[in-house]
C-alpha cells in the first residue's frame, strides 16, 4: 500500500501535465468563423468565441469571413477581331461556406482567381475591340454572371466584378487617337456646315420678306440712318426708293 499510493499520485500528476501540456484555448474573432475537426473528420463549425481543444485529436481551421478582392492583373488576350490585348480584372468576393471553400478546393483563392480568368478571356474573346470598348461596362456583368454558380460551389459569393484596365499595343493606340481626331474633326465640318446652312435660310426668308413688303427696305434704311454716325448714302431716284427730303446725313457732333 505505501508504494502504491505514490504511484497513484504520479500517473495522476502525468496525466495532469499532459492535459496541461496538450489542451488549448482559442478564439474565434468576430469576422472570422472555425471549422472543428475531431480524429481528421470535420465535427463542427465554430461561430466567434472562445473555444477548448486537445492537440493530440483535434484540430481547427480558421476562416476569414470578411469581404475580400482580387485582382487579375492584366491577361493577354485575342479578340474576335484578332487583335492583341492585355485586360485586367478586379472582383470582391465573401466566404458563405467555410466547409465547401476549405475541403473542396485546395486554394479557394487560385481557384477564384482561375474561375474569373478563364471567363474574362472567353467573354473578351467573344467580341471585337470596337464592341470591347462600346460595352465595357456591361463585360464585367458578363463575367460576374458567368463565375458566380461556380463560385458558389466552393462557398464563395462574388458581390463585384469590374473591367478595370484595357491597354492596346503601341501601334492600336496611334491608329485610335487617329480615329478620334477624324471623328472630331468630322463634327466640327458638320457643325460649321450646319450653321452656314441656318445663315443662307435666314438670307432667303429675309430677301423673301422684302420681295413680298417692299417697304421694309425703306424702314431699314431709316433704321441704320438713325443709329449710325458719320455716315454718306446716296439715294438713287428709283420707283421703291425713300423721299431725299426725309432722309439727312449725319456727322459727327466733333466735325466743322
Amino acid at each position: 500500500m505505501d508504494i502504491l499510493v505514490p504511484l497513484i499520485i504520479l500517473v495522476v500528476a502525468v496525466i495532469l501535465l499532459f492535459l496541461i501540456a496538450n489542451v488549448r484555448r482559442f478564439t474565434i474573432l468576430e469576422y472570422q468563423r472555425g471549422l472543428f475537426y475531431s480524429r481528421g473528420k470535420f465535427t463542427r463549425l465554430l461561430e466567434a468565441g472562445e473555444y477548448w481543444y486537445f492537440r493530440p485529436l483535434q484540430t481547427v481551421q480558421k476562416v476569414d469571413v470578411r469581404t475580400l478582392h482580387v485582382t487579375i492583373p492584366g491577361q493577354e488576350v485575342l479578340s474576335a477581331d484578332n487583335i492583341s490585348l492585355r485586360v485586367s480584372l478586379a472582383a470582391a468576393y465573401q466566404v458563405t461556406d467555410p466547409y465547401l471553400a476549405i475541403n473542396q478546393v485546395a486554394n479557394y483563392q487560385e481557384a477564384l482567381y482561375l474561375i474569373l480568368q478563364l471567363n474574362l478571356r472567353d467573354v473578351v474573346g467573344a467580341l471585337d475591340v470596337d464592341e470591347l470598348l462600346a460595352k465595357r461596362e456591361q463585360i464585367g456583368k458578363q463575367i460576374f454572371d458567368r463565375s458566380a454558380a461556380k463560385a458558389a460551389e466552393i462557398g464563395l459569393q462574388l458581390s463585384l466584378v469590374n473591367l478595370k484596365d484595357i491597354m492596346f499595343p503601341g501601334e492600336l493606340k496611334t491608329i485610335f487617337s487617329q480615329v478620334v481626331k477624324a471623328r472630331k474633326d468630322g463634327l466640327a465640318a458638320l457643325e460649321r456646315a450646319r450653321g452656314e446652312s441656318a445663315a443662307l435660310r435666314n438670307l432667303a426668308n429675309a430677301a423673301k420678306l422684302l420681295d413680298e413688303n417692299p417697304k421694309l427696305a425703306q424702314l431699314r434704311l431709316y433704321q441704320l440712318l438713325e443709329n449710325g454716325a458719320g455716315n454718306t448714302v446716296v439715294l438713287l431716284p428709283g420707283e421703291n426708293s425713300p423721299s431725299l427730303e426725309k432722309i439727312t446725313s449725319r456727322r459727327p457732333k466733333n466735325e466743322a
